[in-house]
């Protein structure tokens, strides 16, 4: 079995479902140890079962848009190690769907504040640890809608290119410090998001939802579902001393994105 990751400490914010769970998985069965917070107290449950026979995953309740929460829950990773050697910001919500002269200011500032803030609270508490790594990585998670653009998703396409900028200034701030940091974008991702996005968008076209699944899935030149673990196993390198010379790429995992109208 692969160990590229043996006794490598990582956090993972929003870890408890999805794209956090699905690669908590593989950083685990990859010898790491795995620290990851959620806000879903329902999926953390679960996890803490799994936990007990598991001791090398660690689980929080945190809200990641809440600073003194993220605060929390550093101190409580402090308690168990003066070092971490990778985070993963994988904390997103999808935000409203609909055109932005529709928008109201509550639904844009929520998801810029959840999407944006959560990665700077996560990342400013998480550099100290991780400059005493010898090899560190910082994964943002950012999306093809980061590139593309994304149109009726306005506030989640504009907090993904954000995050692609936090990249590309963190690594030219952390090189010196062996620090590398990336963002991965996934493409269409099967799974309960992607089904919600596909409902709104279908409320709000007045299409049916196979219809817009269908066309999800055409936006690729691939024509097919891209998978949680993809990610996952894109994060796993990115962590692993294999990339240990990749830095400030914004790398896509999508099937090769040909379109996102």
């Amino acid at each position: 079995m692969l160990k590229n990751l043996k006794n490598k400490k990582i956090i993972i914010s929003a870890g408890a479902s999805d794209i956090g769970w699905a690669t908590a998985k593989i950083c685990l069965s990859r010898g790491a140890f795995v620290y990851i917070c959620d806000l879903d107290l329902k999926s953390l449950n679960k996890i803490r079962k799994h936990s007990l026979n598991n001791k090398r995953l660690f689980s929080y309740n945190c809200d990641a848009s809440n600073e003194e929460e993220v605060s929390n829950f550093f101190n409580q990773i402090k308690k168990k190690t003066n070092k971490i050697d990778a985070l993963i910001n994988n904390v997103g919500v999808a935000g409203p769907t609909g055109s932005l002269e529709k928008l109201n200011s509550e639904d844009w500032e929520n998801t810029l504040h959840t999407d944006v803030n959560s990665h700077f609270y996560f990342t400013k508490r998480a550099i100290p640890l991780i400059k005493k790594s010898k090899n560190g990585s910082i994964i943002n998670i950012s999306s093809t809608a980061g590139i593309l653009g994304f149109p009726l998703r306005s506030p989640y396409a504009a907090s993904k290119w954000a995050i692609i900028g936090i990249t590309k200034t963190l690594a030219m701030e952390l090189g010196k410090f062996n620090i590398r940091v990336n963002a991965v974008c996934p493409g269409t991702i099967k799974g309960d998001r992607m089904k919600r996005v596909i409902r709104d968008k279908a409320k709000f076209t007045k299409i049916s939802r196979k219809s817009i699944e269908k066309d999800f899935i055409s936006m690729s030149s691939m024509k097919q579902w891209i998978l949680e673990d993809d990610i996952g196993k894109m994060c796993a390198f990115l962590i692993s001393d294999d990339s240990s010379k990749v830095s400030g790429q914004v790398i896509s995992v999508d099937g090769n994105t040909e379109r996102n109208d």
